[in-house]
């Protein structure tokens, strides 16, 4: 039976999921596993916004269920070294350019390192600023391939629950309603992929989805995942991780000038203009870290 869940009914049931599967580790001083979160946070103010909200949640969820959360923009930080001090990798809103940063990455995972990437984290297209020039992580670890269209503007959809044996979604019901998100289609067809296990994908009582004003925006019809993961690796990606920016209508001053659109925006504009994605990715989110199997459940060779 469909059905769709309030936040507050949500938030109830990831409560209570969290407090369960933290009960054996309640009385554990040191971090149950380390988590290093990589962002950007330059360019499209809802991007900006989402990478914000997560980095002021997650060290909340750290301290309440005992693992530490650390967060950096420096991206030389992606090297070996340094990310042997960590667990759980998560790249906030980019991907990294450097061939070096790939390469040591690319190790990590593959020597049983864990991963959780959001939105722009997995988007690519040529040309672009951010060419499909990293094969192993587009084609091979996500299975994606590159970025071919999104909905505009950022709605709502709801979201079914594709994999329901899996630790981040066995407690979510079968469907419910995100929080507004820009989503995604991409080039390859993930079903068609062994190694991928879908765990969200839109709904059809979503379409249609979107409201432009272009037509190619919307989206009537179709087959979208939304979360997924990759069982040679211990990783999660979600297309979570675009907020609900008002960009058409210049309602301030600050919006109305074309030099700031991606300036810092004032916290008084920012509260009038975002309505907060991270709701839909804290409910999978926060099983995830406290029950460290829905990332650590890969055991690649």
């Amino acid at each position: 039976m469909n059905s769709t869940f309030s936040t507050s009914a949500l938030k109830a049931l990831s409560i209570a999921v969290l407090i369960c599967c933290s009960t054996l580790n309640a009385h554990i001083r040191d971090p149950k596993f380390r988590v290093i979160a990589f962002f950007t946070a330059k360019q499209d103010q809802a991007h900006i916004s989402f990478v914000q909200e997560a980095n002021r949640w997650f060290p909340e969820m750290a301290a309440k269920y005992n693992f530490s959360y650390d967060s950096t923009s420096n991206w030389r930080n992606l090297n070996s070294d340094f990310l042997a001090k960590y667990q759980v990798v998560v790249f906030l809103d980019t991907r990294t350019e450097d061939p070096g940063q790939r390469a040591a990455f690319q190790t990590y995972m593959e020597h049983g390192g864990a991963w959780m990437g959001f939105h722009f984290a997995g988007f690519s297209l040529t040309p672009s600023p951010y060419p499909a020039d990293w094969d192993w992580y587009h084609n091979t670890f996500l299975g994606s391939g590159q970025y071919v269209s999104n909905t505009w503007r950022p709605t709502s959809a709801i979201l079914r629950v594709e994999d329901r044996k899996h630790p981040a979604t066995r407690h979510l019901p079968e469907t419910f309603k995100s929080s507004p998100n820009e989503w995604y289609r991409w080039e390859k067809d993930l079903r068609e992929n062994p190694d991928i296990d879908i765990l969200l994908s839109i709904d059809s009582s979503s379409f249609p989805l979107g409201t432009g004003p272009k037509q190619h925006e919307i989206w009537r019809s179709g087959y979208y995942p939304v979360v997924w993961t990759n069982k040679n690796y211990k990783m999660l990606y979600l297309n979570m991780g675009h907020n609900d920016i008002d960009y058409e209508h210049r309602y301030d001053n600050y919006e109305s000038k074309p030099d700031l659109k991606h300036a810092p925006m004032p916290d008084s504009v920012q509260s009038r203009r975002c309505s907060r994605v991270m709701g839909a990715a804290r409910r999978f989110c926060a099983s995830c870290f406290v029950s460290p199997s829905c990332i650590f459940s890969a055991d690649p060779d």
